[in-house]
């Protein structure tokens, strides 16, 4: 018998959601859609202590965590950007330590002219392995700290150097660190190479996140191509246990539209018992 519990966890990016408006406004917005898991690029680097107080109530009173955040400027795949780059992330710690958020996202950053693509590859592997130095052991709030290398498509940005899921996988594969997971956003792979499913049976354990988005258009599930229903049903199949984060532009109330998305998760990602 089906219950309404899914396999794995459910999350937002705040992005997508009604940016103009206030960020506490936000939060409630997504609080009301039913999740409780949200994650930033980086809207609190400019905050002061009374930001952050407000934020912390904020999701103490909604019952809201942040599992993971972005917005890092130096890349991986040019090994001139590497210390800017560890040295950026070292800064972050501790705002990830004040908002109790234990996963950080990492980008290969832009092709680097006049450096061949087996070099840069390189690069993104001793990249991550320095980061991942930075933290070994580290956890917050009694999680380990993940480090999360994401792919992004060619239409969304030409210069971009990891395109490609399966080269993602290879290159956290490479580092072979506990702490050092892929992102595997599911609306930039379906445009740069699709084969969804197949990539993620054949790389799961090695899967941190996973990014929610139809194609084409980036809004919810059930407007384009995907057949998120299936990948959602995979996912309780092969026991998936991290987190699912919702990433799309919603094509009316944010509200409506996040809680319609969660429960196709929640019916199709359940656990069977």
């Amino acid at each position: 018998m089906r219950v309404k519990e899914a396999a794995f966890d459910i999350s937002v990016m705040l992005w997508t959601i009604l940016p103009d408006l206030p960020f506490e406004t936000r939060l409630e917005r997504v609080a009301a859609a039913g999740y409780r898991n949200v994650e930033l690029v980086g809207e609190y680097a400019n905050w002061n202590d009374a930001h952050f107080s407000r934020a912390q109530a904020t999701c103490k009173a909604l019952g809201i965590s942040f599992d993971c955040t972005a917005g890092l400027k130096h890349s991986l795949s040019n090994p001139a950007e590497r210390e800017e780059l560890i040295d950026e992330l070292r800064r972050s710690i501790p705002l990830m330590e004040k908002l109790n958020c234990p996963a950080m996202i990492l980008l290969s950053g832009d092709t680097v002219p006049g450096m061949s693509a087996q070099a840069q590859h390189r690069s993104c592997i001793d990249g991550l392995s320095a980061a991942a130095k930075l933290v070994e052991g580290k956890s917050i709030k009694g999680v380990p700290v993940r480090l999360l290398l994401e792919n992004i498509d060619p239409e969304e940005n030409p210069r971009y150097f990891l395109t490609s899921a399966a080269r993602g996988f290879e290159i956290v594969r490479a580092v072979n660190h506990p702490q050092v997971q892929f992102l595997y956003d599911l609306f930039h792979e379906q445009i740069s190479e699709g084969n969804l499913m197949e990539k993620l049976e054949k790389n799961l354990e090695i899967v941190g996140l996973i990014h929610v988005a139809d194609v084409p258009g980036r809004h919810e599930p059930g407007t384009g191509e995907i057949n998120y229903q299936n990948i959602f049903r995979k996912l309780a199949e092969l026991n998936y246990r991290r987190t699912v984060a919702m990433e799309f532009l919603p094509t009316g109330d944010p509200v409506e539209r996040l809680r319609t998305a969660r429960t196709m998760a929640l019916e199709w990602g359940a656990r069977v018992s």
